[in-house]
């Protein structure tokens, strides 16, 4: 007899009978714990088994390999993101900064995730995923976007919101590495930086603009100038998808 070969993705199985003591709920919730910890390469069967107290056997009852266990653990984390009700055709560009930024913490929070949805995002069955997208399409909808064009249009939101937030997630993962504070990582990394664009003249321009712009708003903690950064290039995305609507944003 030929070995069934386990499902493309753990939403296609049936669930498996819980065990007394352990279930798929607190399995993922400390593979959750362990990525937030160690990032997504520390997250093996043993390591979260060791975590947990419990064996290779009784683990695979519950998820059939790690793949499946990345699934679940995306899931879980997306429930962390709220999009705000849109009710009325003005309203679509504060719900979408509303979504953005509330990805963007999640993301923040489990910098691994960034490495993980590339190999789960192909599905969309997760129930915390499909909520999610479901709440996106309304906005959409009620912004006046044609249906063909919807899925795309949360793709693109979705793809800025993951890319500056991974990078983010990971400065500040090493930062948090370093034992020092932002500012003072950044102290310690600022004479390296002038020196590397000393031979790069128009580099150099557009970070002393940028500065002196940022000075003149008096935006020089840091975390306000990656809030400002992240809202930046939001803002400009939004005005794209906007002149589908009405024309150039003004």
């Amino acid at each position: 007899m030929t070995e069934t070969s386990p499902a493309p993705t753990v939403w296609a199985r049936r669930p498996r009978r819980e065990r007394p003591g352990l279930s798929v709920e607190r399995i993922v919730a400390e593979a959750v714990s362990l990525m937030d910890a160690e990032g997504i390469e520390a997250l093996t069967m043993r390591a979260l088994g060791a975590r947990l107290g419990a064996g290779a056997t009784s683990m695979y009852r519950h998820v059939a390999n790690r793949d499946e266990l990345l699934e679940l653990a995306v899931d879980l984390v997306y429930a962390e993101i709220e999009v705000p009700q849109c009710d009325n055709p003005e309203g679509w560009r504060a719900a979408l900064t509303g979504y953005a930024q509330s990805m963007r913490s999640m993301v923040v929070r489990h910098g691994w995730i960034a490495a993980a949805l590339p190999g789960v995002g192909l599905y969309y069955l997760g129930p915390n995923m499909l909520r999610l997208n479901n709440s996106l399409v309304e906005v959409f909808l009620a912004a006046g976007f044609p249906m063909a064009e919807i899925n795309i249009g949360i793709s693109t939101v979705l793809g800025y919101v993951v890319g500056m937030s991974a990078a983010e997630a990971s400065w500040l993962t090493k930062v948090a590495r370093c034992g020092k504070s932002e500012q003072e990582l950044v102290d310690e990394l600022w004479p390296v930086f002038e020196r590397a664009i000393s031979a790069h003249p128009r580099v150099a321009e557009s970070i002393a603009a940028r500065s002196e712009s940022i000075e003149a708003r008096a935006e020089t903690d840091l975390c306000a100038v990656r809030d400002a950064k992240f809202r930046y290039g939001l803002d400009r995305l939004l005005d794209g998808l906007q002149t589908r609507l009405t024309g150039p944003a003004r």
